[in-house]
Formats: structure tokens, sequence, C-alpha cells
């Protein structure tokens, strides 16, 4: 009897390790299970990190996954042209890449940056079959520059986003809300839409004493902390929580920290000194290595997104909150997948995403009732079990597996 061989899979997405985002840290991990714990080959076709003293080199091989950089340019994001400039010329290096890639099984789109499927459609060979990797739903995400406003370019991402959509052999969407998005107004076929969640690493992240050294290096072991950690960036409404610290300003209990960077970052430091707010407190990015411990010095996490946003957006930040045991209040749409698992579970508190003074009332209920707090926290540990890194990654590498070759 002849063996089947491996399944060979190529991934396309510019961020990859040592890349810090969210989106680059979930394929590193995905990339290696499946080689590790499922036996596919991967490769994964991505772009130049920022700020990374030795640059890694052109074409390297790191636990198990081939890693082909695909040259551009590593500009600032936070502003339009730096970020323009970077997806550009990823895509038109990724593109000379992907005419190069010996023949692959399946190649596998994500969506950073947008349009980078259409260099991954130019992958694939007369038996490759392609996967549309939806961690965002394009144009609509990008209605939310601030400092970049384009119907053209808006229509154009829309037509591309239809065009990759109708060309999938399968499309992974992050949650139902993004599935019902991709199906009802893209007009996905349902029966190629599978739902797979992002994950936390259940085994790396786990409840934590509150008081430990780095709430103790930072002065947060006093304070009833309410953390947002990661990207702070244009879709996470955070204004609003900005003015919730205001009304809070004189609950001496209550400490907002933010953790990370991203766009607006610059911007909400100015408005907490402009009001003199003595409740918010920024800190930098995190080592990867101190997740645990970051949010373990935390009473209560954040989750707050623009109105609208459901289902176009799911942040991957919830997953590491629900793995380290921690209440959650969620300043969302109500039909959005982080509302939906906080009602399912019970380990959240789900206000409306535009009502500061909404927000400010749960955080006050919250102060006052420390039993309700960690029974919130108990729970949202339950939730993350179903939504491990092992678990979430074996549902790829069922869907990757069924496109197996004919022996």
């Amino acid at each position: 009897m002849t063996a089947t061989r491996p399944v060979r899979v190529c991934f396309f997405n510019r961020s990859y390790w040592p890349d810090t985002g969210a989106t680059g840290q979930l394929l590193t991990e995905l990339a290696e299970d499946l080689v590790s714990r499922h036996g596919l080959v991967v490769t994964v076709v991505s772009g130049l990190p920022r700020n990374t003293v030795p640059a890694p080199a052109a074409r390297e091989t790191r636990n198990g996954v081939e890693v082909i950089r695909a040259r551009g340019t590593t500009f600032d994001p936070r502003r339009f042209v730096g970020r323009a400039l970077n997806y550009l010329t990823y895509f038109c290096s990724a593109l000379v890449a992907a005419l190069r890639l010996p023949a692959q099984d399946v190649v596998v789109a994500m969506t950073d940056p947008p349009i980078i499927g259409l260099a991954a459609i130019a992958a694939c060979r007369r038996r490759t079959r392609f996967v549309l990797f939806c961690q965002d739903i394009f144009p609509e995400v990008a209605t939310l520059l601030e400092d970049f406003k384009s119907p053209l370019v808006n229509r154009i991402l829309d037509r591309i986003n239809r065009v990759l959509i109708d060309r999938a052999d399968r499309i992974v969407a992050l949650g139902d809300r993004m599935a019902r998005r991709l199906i009802e107004e893209k007009g996905a076929d349902a029966a190629r839409v599978v739902v797979i969640h992002n994950w936390a690493d259940v085994e790396a992240i786990v409840p934590s004493p509150r008081d430990n050294a780095f709430a103790e290096t930072h002065g947060l072991t006093s304070r009833f902390v309410i953390l947002h950690a990661g990207n702070i960036g244009q879709g996470q409404n955070l204004d609003r929580v900005i003015a919730a610290a205001g009304i809070l300003r004189d609950e001496p209990r209550v400490e907002f920290v933010f953790i990370g960077d991203g766009t607006r970052r610059a911007a909400l430091v100015a408005e907490v000194e402009s009001r003199s707010l003595p409740n918010v407190r920024f800190l930098g990015f995190q080592p990867r290595s101190e997740m645990r411990w970051t949010y373990a010095s935390a009473d209560v996490c954040l989750i707050s997104l623009k109105p609208g946003l459901s289902g176009y957006i799911v942040p991957s930040k919830l997953y590491p909150i629900l793995a380290a045991g921690r209440a959650l209040i969620a300043a969302v749409d109500a039909d959005s997948e982080v509302a939906m698992i906080a009602e399912q579970f019970k380990c959240g508190v789900v206000v409306a995403n535009d009502d500061p003074q909404a927000l400010a009332d749960a955080i006050r209920t919250l102060v006052n009732d420390p039993a309700r707090v960690a029974a919130m926290g108990a729970r949202s540990r339950d939730a993350a079990l179903h939504y491990s890194r092992e678990r979430q990654v074996a549902a790829h590498a069922t869907l990757l597996t069924s496109f197996a070759p004919a022996p």
C-alpha cells in the first residue's frame, strides 16, 4: 500500500515571528503546531518585522516551518503612507515568491494586508486548494482609518474581497457573527464557511495570584485595576473608556491600565494629560513571557469596539483574558462574538459601547462585589478551555488535511 505523503500548505500573511502583533503570533503558533502535532509540511510567506535587529534571514526554517521573508518596507504603520507602502511592497514581493513556490496542496491567505489573497491565488497550481482565513472583513474595517478616506479604495477592496470569497474552496470565520456577515453580506456559500475561533495558550497563561512581581513593580497591588491589553487602535472606541475614567476620577480604588501600542495611543495619552486624570496609566509593550502576569495583575479586563463592527472584527485579546481567569467588561455591540461568549459562559458584563456612564456604572458595581468578580473569573477559565490552542489548531488541521491528495 502506498503511504499518503504529508499535506503541503503555504500561508500568506505579512506578520509572523518575531513580530509582536496578535495575528502574527497566532499564525506562528498555528504553523508550528501544524508541523509538530499534526505532521503537515508548512511554509509561510511573511514580511519583514519592524524594529528587529539584526533582520531575520530571507529564508529560514524555524521550529519545522519554512519561512520566506518577502522583502518590503518597514515604515512606521501609525501613519497611512507608511502602512500603505508596507502593504504594497510586501504584496509585490510576496507575489514574486508565490510564482516561485513549489506546488502546494493548500494555499491559505490571511487578511494582512487585505489584498494578499491575490498573491496567494498566484501560488495555486491546477490541484491546489485555496483557503481564505478571515481575521477581518474588508472594506468595513478600512473605514476606521482616520488619516485616509477613499470611497474608490473601499470599492476596490470590496471587489477584491468578493473575488477571494468566490474563489476560495473554504473560508474560515472567527465566529458565528463573522460567518453570518460573510454569507449574508458578501455572498459566501454557507457550505464553504467554517467557524474556527482564535485561541489562547491555556498552558502558558493560567490563573495566577493577583499580587505578583509585575503588579508590585507598577504599584498595582492596592488598586482595582481595569486592564486593556493589546492594540490601542482605531477600532477600540477607547475615547469612551477615557470618558468613563473621567466619571470615576474621584473613585480612589479604580485605576485604568493600558498596555500596548497603536495608532491611537498618542492621542489618548494627550487626552488623559489634558484632563489631568489621575486614574489612567499607559505602559509599554510587555514581552509575551510576561503575559501571564500582566493579566494576573488585573481585577477586570476590558474589551471595547466601535459600534457597528461586530463580525467584521473579533478581538483576539478576548482569549488570553479567558485563559487568565479574569472577569470581563465588554463595551461592544450586543450581537458581537465577545458579547455572546460573555453571556454564554456568564464570565463578563456587556455594556453599550458608546455610553461612558454605563461603563462607569458597571465598574462601580464590580468594585463593590468582589465575590461576583471572582466567580466570573472562574467561569472565564472554563470558557478558555473551549477555545484552547490545542482544540483550535486541531480544527485547522482537520480542515487542511481534508484536502490531502489521493495516494
